[in-house]
C-alpha cells in the first residue's frame, strides 16, 4: 500500500523502520527477559521526532497527521511491540495538553515532553474503573489557589519512571460530567506507586498503580475548565485506538514474516514445509487478514484526520479489528513453527504475549462492539 503515499510520509516510514532495525529490533528479547524499560532508547526516538507526532511545532512538536503517526507506529512495533506502545501512550498525554491547555501550560511543559527529557503517563483506568471509567473515583477537592487529590490509578504504564501523570480526576458530580484533568509531577509530595505487575505481556515497560494521598498541586496545573476532562480523555482515546492498532499491525506483520522464513527454510518428510499446501494456505491467509487490518487501519486513520462525524465509530471498528486479527496472525505464526514456535530464541511467543493486550486495553474490544453498535443505531 505504499503507492498510495508520498514521498514525505515514505520518507517518514523509512526513518521509523530504519530506527525499529538498528535500535529495538536487536535488543527486544533482552528487555522483555530482563524488563528493562529502555529509557536511554526511547529518548532517541523523540530526537526523531516520535515523541510529539501530532504536536504542534512551536513546542517542537511534528505536527503529522494520524495517518503519518499509524504509518511510525506500525514500523516501531516490527521492532519491540511494548516499546512502540509505550511511546504511542507518552504522545497521547503530549496531544492532550497541546490540544485542550491553555498557550501558558503548552509552552510550559510541551518542550520538555517532545524532547522527552520528561517522560509521561496516562491516568484514567482505577482498580474499580476500568470499561466504565465515568465511575471513576478519584478526586480533587479545591483548596484555595490548590486541588488536592485523593484515590489510585491501575495498570498505569511507566509508572513510577515516568515523570509526568496526566490524571483524571472528579471535581463534580458523579458521571462523565463531573471530571476533570490535571498534571501530576513524580515529585508531588503524597504521590506513590505500587509494585511492578508481574505481566503476561509488555515487560519492556513497567507498570504500577498510582497512588494519590492528598496530593496538592496548584490550580493552574488543571488542564481546560473543569468538568471537561472526560470529554478530552475520550478525544485521545480516538486516535490511542488508532495507535494500539498500528502497534498490533506491526506485530502481526513481523510474526507473518517470521513464519514465511520459517516455512521456508523448515524441512519435513524431504522437503521445506512450504511446500505443503496445508502451510501454503495458512500463509495465504495470514497475508490477506493482515492486509484487510492495514486497510481499515488506514482508512480509520484518514476518516480522524479529516474529523469527519463517524471518525470514532471508525476508530473503534479499526481498533476491534485489527487487534482481534493481530492475535489471530501471531498465533497462527507461533503454529506453523511447531514447538520451535514455544520457544522464546524463535521470538514469536513474545509477539503473541505483547498482543494480548492490545484486545483489552484502550478500551477492551466488547466496548468496542458497543461505541460502534450504538452509532449505527443512532442514524
Amino acid at each position: 500500500m505504499t503507492a498510495d503515499l508520498t514521498s514525505e510520509q515514505k520518507l517518514i516510514q523509512q526513518t521509523a523502520a530504519d530506527f525499529a532495525a538498528e535500535k529495538l529490533r536487536p535488543y527486544a528479547a533482552e528487555w522483555d527477559e530482563k524488563k528493562h524499560f529502555p529509557v536511554d532508547v526511547i529518548r532517541e526516538a523523540a530526537s526523531l521526532g516520535f515523541a510529539g507526532l501530532y504536536v504542534n511545532e512551536d513546542v517542537g512538536g511534528s505536527a503529522l497527521s494520524r495517518f503519518d503517526a499509524v504509518l511510525v507506529f506500525e514500523q516501531l512495533s516490527q521492532g519491540c511491540i511494548s516499546t512502540a506502545a509505550y511511546i504511542s501512550i507518552h504522545n497521547m498525554c503530549s496531544w492532550m495538553i497541546d490540544r485542550f491547555a491553555s498557550d501558558e501550560m503548552r509552552k510550559e511543559w510541551l518542550p520538555q515532553l517532545t524532547s522527552m527529557e520528561l517522560l509521561s503517563s496516562y491516568c484514567l483506568t482505577e482498580p474499580g474503573a476500568g470499561s466504565d471509567a465515568a465511575s471513576l473515583k478519584t478526586r480533587a477537592v479545591k483548596d484555595g489557589d490548590d486541588y488536592i487529590l485523593t484515590g489510585s490509578k491501575q495498570f498505569i504504564s511507566a509508572a513510577g519512571t515516568s515523570d509526568v501523570y496526566v490524571v483524571m480526576a472528579r471535581t463534580g458530580v458523579d458521571g462523565p460530567k463531573g471530571i476533570s484533568t490535571f498534571i501530576v509531577r513524580k515529585d508531588d509530595k503524597g504521590l506513590s506507586f505500587g509494585a511492578n505487575e508481574k505481566k503476561m505481556g509488555w515487560n519492556s515497560q513497567p507498570t504500577r498503580q498510582v497512588i494519590f494521598d492528598g496530593v496538592r498541586i496548584p490550580a493552574s496545573r488543571r488542564v481546560g475548565a473543569e468538568g471537561d476532562g472526560f470529554r478530552f480523555a475520550m478525544a485521545g482515546l480516538d486516535g490511542g485506538r488508532l495507535n494500539i492498532a498500528a502497534c498490533s499491525l506491526g506485530g502481526m506483520q513481523e510474526a507473518l514474516n517470521k513464519a514465511l522464513a520459517y516455512a521456508k527454510d523448515r524441512k519435513q518428510f524431504g522437503q521445506a514445509i512450504a511446500d505443503f499446501q496445508s502451510a501454503q494456505f495458512k500463509l495465504a491467509d495470514m497475508e490477506t487478514e493482515t492486509q484487510a487490518a492495514r486497510m481499515m487501519l488506514y482508512a480509520a486513520a484518514r476518516e480522524l484526520d479529516a474529523k469527519t462525524p463517524m471518525a470514532t465509530r471508525w476508530c473503534a471498528m479499526a481498533k476491534r479489528f485489527v487487534t482481534d486479527t493481530g492475535f489471530k496472525v501471531a498465533n497462527d505464526a507461533l503454529q506453523l513453527h511447531g514447538g520451535y514456535g514455544y520457544l522464546s530464541d524463535y521470538g514469536v511467543e513474545r509477539i503473541v504475549r505483547d498482543l494480548r493486550v492490545h484486545q483489552i486495553l484502550e478500551g477492551t474490544n466488547e466496548v468496542m462492539r458497543v461505541i460502534v453498535s450504538r452509532d449505527m443505531l443512532r442514524q
